[in-house]
């Protein structure tokens, strides 16, 4: 049985070996291949097989560790975004409950102001009338105050109006 496989293992082998050298011949027929083995650095890769072989393994295996890093920042930017906008939310939404009691304090504020400041005009002019009547000033123009009862005439004059 290991005699009959063999030939086929080698046939195998002859069509891989076929396939590898389309494609190496394919990479050394592209446009930008050709481009870069005649620029200066490809001509100097070209001298020193060791030294390219050497970059090539360096770029194939840091590709892995550079790419766990780039998607490391892409992630955290996304969470620094979100986090930023959560934070936001967070800050409108306390800055709006404060001034929403912000607001209703003022509301009672000024309530209790207008509330103060009507009953103080009630009060003073209940007073002002009392003390400038013009039954208190009639008795007191009788008396013979002549300034008096010129006052209390404007006074009269202004109730009529």
């Amino acid at each position: 049985m290991a005699k009959e496989d063999l030939p086929s293992a080698s046939k195998d082998l002859q069509e891989l070996q076929r396939k590898l050298s389309l494609l190496i011949e394919s990479i050394q027929n592209n446009s930008k291949v050709v481009a870069f083995m005649k620029s200066p650095v490809g001509q100097y890769l070209d001298r020193h097989p060791f030294l390219a072989l050497t970059m090539l393994v360096f770029v194939a295996v840091s590709a892995i560790p550079v790419g766990f890093f780039l998607l490391l920042v892409v992630l955290t930017s996304l969470a620094a975004l979100v986090g930023v906008i959560l934070l936001e939310g967070l800050v409108i939404s306390v800055g709006g409950l404060s001034l929403l009691c912000v607001l209703c304090g003022l509301s009672f504020v000024s309530l209790v102001m207008s509330g103060t400041i009507m009953v103080s005009y009630v009060m003073v002019s209940s007073l002002v009338n009392y003390w400038f009547s013009p039954r208190l000033l009639t008795q007191q123009n009788s008396g013979g105050d002549c300034q008096l009862a010129m006052k209390s005439a404007d006074l009269e004059g202004l109730y009529q109006e």
